[in-house]
Parts: structure tokens; C-alpha cells; sequence
């Protein structure tokens, strides 16, 4: 599916796959090995910003995911995310969604939130927020409306 059907369609949250379509190359071949696992990897949907111009530029809509942390420990050193354009060509698959009851933690209210956890329950949420202590914090309650049934049948 295209990125374009990702941001329209895909809940924050969900785990979204993408690939160029190559095959992979041999573990002998680290350099040819990384090019192609940034180009073919998943990550979870924490964002989706619309089109916007920043001076004569005109930005087309996109959708970040974060695809993990570096760190040691419970120490994270770097959030690994990586942003894609509706216009990317890579093509786009929708892994697993989130299960409806499920609470998203978002970093602050309004267009600009991202998605820092997603929590079982109201009990979880309020817990990772105990240890994580993010101030202006806003918890969203994942309703079965927010999940989209197209994926289901997505190739």
C-alpha cells in the first residue's frame, strides 16, 4: 500500500512495515546489509503532521515511526525515527494495529503530539506515566472506530 493510504488510513500507533522490494543481500555484505535495512524495517506510528510551506517550500503531508532506542539499561541515549512523505515510493504494509481499550500517551495536546507510549489499559498508562513523568501528558482511550478494518485484507 502507498504512504499515502498509511496517513490517511493507519491509527497512531500502529506497527507499519516498509520496503523497497529488494531482496536481501548476505550478511557478508555489511554496508550493502545496512543500506537496505533502512530501506526495508518497521516501526510504530507515533505521528502524522499535514502539508504545510516553510518559505517558498511547500512540505507535503508525512508520518514519523519510531523504530527503537538505543541506550544501556533503562538509560535511552537515542530514539531511533524515521519520517516518511506521502510522495515516498516505498511500499507500506500495516502489521498490527491498536486493540481497541488500549491507551495512547501522547506527549501534549494538538496537532503537533506524539505518541511517546502505547499502554494496555487506563492502569498501565497511569503507571508508565508514574515512572516516565511527562507533565503535560494526555491520555486517548483507543475506540473500536479508531480501528481501521481495511488492513485486515491489506496484501
Amino acid at each position: 500500500m502507498s504512504a499515502c493510504l498509511i496517513y490517511d488510513l493507519a491509527p497512531i500507533g500502529s506497527i507499519i512495515s516498509w520496503s523497497d522490494g529488494t531482496p536481501r543481500p548476505p550478511a557478508r555484505f555489511a554496508k550493502k546489509l545496512a543500506a537496505w535495512e533502512t530501506r526495508n524495517s518497521q516501526g510504530r506510528l507515533i505521528r502524522k503532521e499535514m502539508p504545510r510551506t516553510v518559505g517558498t517550500y511547500n512540505m507535503p503531508a508525512s508520518f514519523t515511526v519510531h523504530q527503537g532506542d538505543l541506550g544501556g539499561g533503562l538509560v535511552v541515549l537515542i530514539k531511533l525515527h524515521r519520517t516518511f512523505s506521502v510522495e515516498s515510493t516505498l511500499t507500506f504494509q500495516v502489521i498490527a494495529q491498536p486493540a481497541p481499550g488500549s491507551v495512547r500517551i501522547f506527549d501534549r495536546a494538538g496537532e503537533q503530539r506524539e505518541l511517546l507510549h502505547l499502554a494496555e489499559d487506563c492502569a498501565a498508562a497511569e503507571a508508565w506515566l508514574e515512572t516516565h513523568r511527562y507533565p503535560n501528558a494526555v491520555l486517548e482511550v483507543v475506540s473500536a472506530g479508531d480501528v481501521c478494518d481495511t488492513f485486515a485484507s491489506a496484501p
